[in-house]
Order: structure tokens, then sequence, then C-alpha cells
């Protein structure tokens, strides 16, 4: 075995991977022909309404809002299905902020759910135990690009009269039994920010197939308005929440790029699972896929065994993973519930929604524990998506930096702090 680049000795890989966002001369002339024209903001040109149709069309959907972030896209989601004061949403323990702060931006109270230890995905019995009468959604995060198990949240949904909202931020083109991730529930919501496999710096969409739903976001979205009805008249409380059309020109640009790229990392990453799933004491939190499924692979991910690995680390492995150019992140090092947003209850003014007067539950994040989601987040290691962009040659690349660490476990073990 040849020495650890962290140990002195030379990495597995020098040269440079993908950058991400990737910059392109047609994504440049998109953007540019908007500012030369003036015409800025979606009321001016058709960028962002050609971008809706586009996007939604794309993933399955009949109707897409565009929003100015994913966080934005959850909250005018969830309004729009009338998630209110009083009510429950559940949510996965193991997710960015975005997800359950969109729920208490609603006035509604995020129950945090636990995960499925081979996908870090919302475990759908853990949800069954959360279920309340007060429950009015449940929101399944597609983490990593990976589909949910939405056959038995739609039984749960239908067997309790419940809503579900998908978090596919960053699952752009993902596919579940035949059909696109945001077409599946009552409503989807999407994110555009630099890092996702669709970006734009900044930027959300809703998709929808109710036509109640998708006009009450639009008018949320944008101060209240409603299509073909003057430009002062309100009908809502709304927000200004609309992207620009240099955005909207920039996504419908690198939307014509999003399908194939989505099946090179498909046919990466599942070639990386083959070969990773033959080292010991690591495992891929990746499931096979069913008959018309498709992972997107935002990110891919590893769970380490430390018990097999002499006792190394999660930040042990990902620091010598990464000396060995294969750049590795840690992910989440803590539940959301340990948030200090959580723990203290920094949320709106005079204690809603929790304590409300619309309502009748008792929430305490300091009590709550999710076992696989606390157990994850010391074990879990992150890839970023563009390493699954490249060849053949770099997939082995990715292989022979995880073989030589793993072979080199208790060598990096001894110098635990």
């Amino acid at each position: 075995m040849s020495r650890l680049a962290i140990k002195g000795g030379e990495p597995v890989r020098t040269k440079p991977w993908p950058e991400w966002p990737d910059r392109r001369e047609e994504d440049a002339r998109a953007v540019s022909e908007v500012v030369a024209s003036g015409k800025w903001w979606q009321y001016a040109s058709d960028n962002s309404a050609s971008f809706e149709r586009e996007f939604a069309a794309y993933q399955g959907a009949k109707h897409g809002v565009t929003c100015n972030s994913g966080t934005t896209a959850l909250h005018v989601a969830l309004l729009a299905l009338g998630v209110g004061p009083g009510d429950e949403v559940i949510v996965p323990a193991y997710t960015f902020q975005a997800t359950a702060a969109a729920v208490l931006l609603s006035n509604a109270v995020p129950v945090f759910a636990d995960i499925q230890s081979d996908t870090m995905n919302l475990d759908p019995d853990s949800v069954a135990a959360a279920i309340t009468p007060r429950t009015k959604a449940i929101l399944p995060v597609y983490l990593a690009g990976l589909p949910a198990d939405m056959a038995r949240f739609q039984e749960l949904a239908d067997r309790h009269g419940l809503l579900i909202l998908e978090d596919a931020a960053q699952a752009h083109g993902a596919v579940w039994r035949g059909k696109k991730v945001g077409s599946i529930g009552h409503a989807g919501a999407f994110s555009f920010q630099a890092s996702k496999n669709l970006c734009a710096g900044e930027g959300g969409f809703i998709t929808t197939n109710d036509d109640r739903v998708a006009a009450v976001a639009a008018g949320l979205r944008d101060c209240g308005r409603a299509a073909g009805r003057p430009f002062y008249e309100h009908h809502l409380i709304g927000y200004n929440f609309r992207m620009t059309e240099m955005q909207s020109a920039l996504l419908r640009s690198r939307l014509q790029h999003l399908e194939a790229e989505t099946e090179r990392r498909f046919r990466n990453g599942r070639r990386l699972t083959q070969l990773l799933s033959q080292l010991p004491g690591i495992a891929p939190l990746d499931p096979e896929p069913g008959e018309g499924d498709r992972r997107a692979y935002h990110l891919y991910a590893v769970r380490i065994y430390p018990d097999q690995l002499y006792g190394l680390t999660r930040d042990q492995f990902v620091a010598a993973l990464s000396a060995e150019g294969i750049p590795a992140m840690a992910g989440y090092g803590w539940p959301l519930y340990q948030n200090p947003v959580f723990r203290e209850g920094r949320f709106h003014q005079h204690g809603c929604p929790i304590n409300c007067a619309h309502y009748s539950g008792s929430v305490d994040y300091t009590k709550i524990s999710c076992p696989v989601t606390e157990r994850l987040c010391q074990e879990v290691v992150w890839l970023f998506h563009p390493l699954l962009l490249g060849d053949d040659d770099d997939i082995a690349d990715i292989h022979r930096g995880f073989e030589k660490v793993v072979e080199g476990a208790g060598e990096v073990a001894k110098t635990r702090d």
C-alpha cells in the first residue's frame, strides 16, 4: 500500500475536478441579451413565463411558478396548500434548515421524524408514529437527489387526509416509478441556488397539477395579484418573491443540458456504487433503483463504520480522502432540531407558532431524539455532484482514493486528538 497523502505520500489525484457552476458562452449570451434589452423583470419580457412552462413540462407537472429562492418556494407552496396556524407538518430531522423554516414562516409547527439508515430520506414508519389530529402535511425531502418512499407516504396521506409537499431542492430530473419528482404530491419545490444541479445563483420553483394551488401560489409570489386582472388590483396579502428575467434566461439556457448531465451522473453514480460496495468498513447510501427510477445525485453519500476502520472517525476519513485529491464533505454535523433556533425557540414574536391560541399541541425540541439521524450525522461522507460529471478514469480515481483511505485507516486513526 502506498503511503497516505495525509501522512506525506503522493495523492491519488492531482488533476482538478470540474468547477461548479461551470461557465458556458451560451449562458453568458442568454443573460447578456436580457441586459442589453433593458427588460429585466417579469412584466417586461417572457423569459420567466417561458421557463415556468418549460421546467414544469420537464418535471411532468401541469403548472410551474418561479420564486426567488428554494426557501420561498417551500413557504409559498405551504401557504397555497392551506397550511397555517394550528397545523403540524412532518419534516425529516436530516435536512437543510429551509425545510423546517418554511413551515415556521407559514406559522405552522414542524414535527421532526427520523430518517432511513440506507437512504437518509424520511422514514415512513417514523412519520406514521408522528401523525396527530393536528397534522396537515408531510414534507419528504429527496436528499442528495434520491426520491423518497412515495408509495408509503401516499398511503399515509390518503388514510389520514394529509397533503404532500415534495422538497425536491436537490432532485432536478429525478424519477420515481416513471414519474418525475415534483409531479407526485400535491406540490413540489425546487431550488436553483448556485450549488444545485440546475442553478442560477439563486432562485426557486413550485410545481403542481392543481389549478387552484398554482393560481394562489402565483398570487402570493407576486404581491397578491391575479392573472388577467388589473396590475394594481390585489387579491391576497402577497410577497414580492419574483425571479428576474436574467435568472430565468440563464435557467432556460442551462435547462438544455440538464437531462444529459443527469443521465451522466446517474451512470457514474451507479458505477461508483459497484466499486465502493466491495470495500470493507464503508457503505454507499445508494440503494438499487427500482424499475422506472432515476436518482439525480446532487450529492453522493457514503456511510463509514468506525468499528470496522480501527476507530477512524468520519472527520478523519474526510480529511484523509480530501488529501488524496478527492474533495469530501462531512455533511450535517447534527440533527436540524439541535440547532439553536429550535433548542432556544427563536421563532416569531409572542411565542408563535408553538405558543399560539390556534395550536393545541405541545412541542419541546430539546427533548426530541431521532437516533438514526444522530448516528448518521457522525458517519456520513458527502461528495459533491460535479465529481460524477467526468469519465471512467475520474470514477476510478474516486474509488482509488476511498480504497487507499480504507486500507490506511489504522494509520490515520492513531493520530486522533
